[in-house]
C-alpha cells in the first residue's frame, strides 16, 4: 500500500487567536441558528410531538454544558495532532482507524445533509422575503436554489479563501442586531417576570423528554465550535490560543443562544400555540414586525432582521460546502473513499470531493420538488425537508461527538490532568447520550427514520471498515492544494 505524505499547512504567516475564534464563530452560524434552529428546539416544527416547548433555553445550557466538555477534549487534541484534518482524525486516535473511517462517512453525510437542507432553505426564505416584502415572485423558490448552486459551484472551483477577520466583522454585526432586538423582546414582553418558565423543566409538555429531545437540536446550535481546532498548525502558539478559541466561542454564543431562545418563547408570551402559528414566517420575523402585524419593532426593523439572517445562511452554506468537500478528499486520500474523489484542479481545487458535494445538491432538491416522504402538514416543502435533513446531520453530529468523549479515554490517556479528563469525557458523553435518547424515544415518522437512517449508516460504514485494509499515514493530506486552499478554511 503507498504511503501519503503528511505536509504542513497555512504559510509563514501564523494565524491569531481572534483569526481561530472568527472560524468557529462563522462556521456556527449563530444567526442563522437562532432564526431556524430554536423553533427545532422548541418543538414546532419536528413534527414529532417532542420538543423543549418554553424551557427551550433549558436545553440550550444543557447542550452548552456537553458542548464544553467536548471542547476541552478538542482542544487537548490540537495539542497532540496539530493538523488540518476532521473530528474523525480524533476518533481514529481514540477507537482505532476502522471506527474512524465508519465515523467519517457518518460525519460527512451529516454535513451533507445539513448544507443540502440549508440550501433548500434559503432558497426558500429568499422567494417567500421577496413575495411578503415586495410581492416579488418572479423567481419560483427551486430558481433562487439554482442560483445559489451556481454559487457554491463557483466558489468552490475558484478556492475558498475567506478573511477570518471579515467572518469576524460580519459575524459581530448580525449577532449585535439579533442580541439587542432580542433583549428588547424579553424586556418589552415582560419576560423577565417569567425567568422560571424558560428554566424549568416542567414548562415543556412532555417534560424533561422533551428537554432531553431538543437537547438533540441544541447539539445541532453549536455545529461547528470546533473547526478552529482544524487550524492548530497554522496558529501561532497553537496550545494556548485554540483552547481558548474554541471555549471561548461556545461560552460566548451560548449567551447569545440562551438570550435568542428565551426572547422568542417570551415574545409570544409562553402560548406554543401562538408560537407554532408564527413559525411558517419565521419567529424571529414576527417578533421584529410592527406591532399590528403581531411583533415588537417596525418593517425597517424586519428586513434588516431578514438581511442579516439570509448572508449568515450563506456564510453557513458555503462553510459546510467546503467542509464536506475537503473531508470527503482527506477521506479518498485516506483509502476510505474511491481514489476518484481526491482528483484536482488546475486552481488546486477538489473537483471530485466538489463534484459529490453538488451531486447530493441537485438530488436533495429533486426530493424537495417532487417528494413527498418529508411532508410536515402546514409547513413549507422546503421547511420540512430542513427540519428532515437537521435532525439527521444533528443526530449523526451527537453520535461522532459521543465518540469523541469515549474514545478521548484512551487516546488522551497520558494526559497529566486526569480529573479534568474523566470530568469531560463524561460530561460530553452524558449530553450527548440524552441527546441520543431523545432524538429516538417516541419520535413519529417522519422526523424517526432521520435518525434510524444515521444508524444505518454507521453501522453499514462499521462493516466495510471492518473489511478494509488499515489506512495510510498522513491523515488528512492536502498537499495537493494550492497555497490559497491550505489557509484558514472552513475545513
Amino acid at each position: 500500500m503507498s504511503q501519503v505524505s503528511k505536509s504542513s499547512l497555512g504559510g509563514a504567516k501564523k494565524l491569531t487567536l481572534v483569526d481561530a475564534v472568527a472560524q468557529s464563530v462563522g462556521f456556527m452560524g449563530p444567526v442563522f441558528s437562532i432564526a431556524f434552529l430554536v423553533p427545532l428546539v422548541v418543538g414546532i416544527t419536528a413534527a414529532s410531538g417532542n420538543g423543549a416547548g418554553n424551557a427551550a433555553a433549558l436545553s440550550v445550557i444543557l447542550a452548552a454544558v456537553g458542548v464544553i466538555g467536548l471542547g476541552w477534549i478538542i482542544a487537548e487534541y490540537t495539542k497532540k495532532i496539530q493538523a488540518a484534518g476532521s473530528l474523525y482524525t480524533y476518533v481514529s486516535d481514540g477507537l482505532g482507524g476502522r471506527v474512524g473511517a465508519a465515523v467519517g462517512w457518518l460525519y460527512y453525510t451529516g454535513i451533507l445533509a445539513l448544507s443540502a437542507g440549508i440550501l433548500v432553505m434559503i432558497g426558500g426564505t429568499i422567494h417567500d422575503t421577496l413575495l411578503g416584502e415586495f410581492n416579488f415572485h418572479a423567481i419560483a423558490y427551486w430558481g433562487w436554489d439554482l442560483i445559489l448552486f451556481a454559487l457554491v459551484a463557483v466558489v468552490m472551483y475558484l478556492g475558498v479563501a475567506l478573511s477570518t477577520r471579515l467572518q469576524l466583522v460580519l459575524a459581530l454585526i448580525s449577532v449585535t442586531v439579533v442580541l439587542i432586538f432580542s433583549v428588547y423582546v424579553v424586556i418589552k414582553s415582560a419576560g423577565l417576570h417569567h425567568l422560571g418558565s424558560g428554566f424549568s423543566p416542567n414548562s415543556s409538555p412532555t417534560h424533561w423528554k422533551g428537554v432531553l429531545f431538543g437537547m438533540l437540536y441544541g447539539v445541532l446550535l453549536f455545529t461547528g465550535f470546533e473547526s478552529s481546532a482544524n487550524l492548530g498548525e497554522e496558529t501561532d502558539k497553537p496550545e494556548r490560543n485554540i483552547p481558548r478559541a474554541v471555549l471561548f466561542s461556545v461560552v460566548a454564543i451560548t449567551v447569545f443562544y440562551v438570550i435568542g431562545s428565551f426572547a422568542q418563547v417570551a415574545g409570544f408570551h409562553f402560548n406554543l400555540s401562538a408560537l407554532g402559528k408564527a413559525n411558517a414566517t419565521g419567529p424571529l420575523f414576527v417578533l421584529a414586525s410592527p406591532s399590528s402585524q403581531g411583533g415588537f419593532a417596525s418593517v425597517a426593523i424586519r428586513r434588516l432582521v431578514e438581511l442579516v439572517v439570509i448572508f449568515d445562511m450563506i456564510a453557513v452554506l458555503i462553510g459546510t460546502a467546503v467542509a464536506a468537500s475537503r473531508g470527503i478528499f482527506a477521506l479518498a486520500r485516506d483509502e476510505r473513499l474511491p481514489r476518484q474523489l481526491t482528483t484536482v484542479s488546475k486552481r488546486g481545487t477538489p473537483t471530485g470531493a466538489t463534484g459529490l458535494v453538488l451531486l447530493t445538491y441537485v438530488v436533495i432538491g429533486a426530493l424537495a420538488l417532487w417528494s413527498t416522504s418529508f411532508a410536515i402538514t402546514g409547513l413549507p416543502e422546503y421547511v420540512a425537508l430542513f427540519s428532515w435533513m437537521s435532525t439527521y446531520g444533528g443526530f449523526a453530529i451527537a453520535i461522532i461527538y459521543l465518540l469523541i468523549a469515549v474514545g478521548a479515554l484512551r487516546g488522551l490517556r497520558e494526559h497529566p490532568a486526569k480529573g479534568k479528563l474523566y470530568v469531560a469525557s463524561a460530561v460530553g458523553f452524558l449530553v450527548t447520550g440524552a441527546a441520543i435518547f431523545g432524538g429516538v424515544y417516541k419520535v413519529t415518522a417522519p422526523t424517526v427514520y432521520a435518525p434510524y437512517t444515521a444508524v444505518i449508516v454507521l453501522v453499514v460504514g462499521l462493516i466495510a471498515a471492518s473489511v478494509m485494509p488499515k489506512a495510510p499515514e498522513g491523515i488528512a493530506d492536502y498537499s495537493p492544494l494550492v497555497e490559497t486552499e491550505q489557509g484558514p478554511l472552513k475545513l
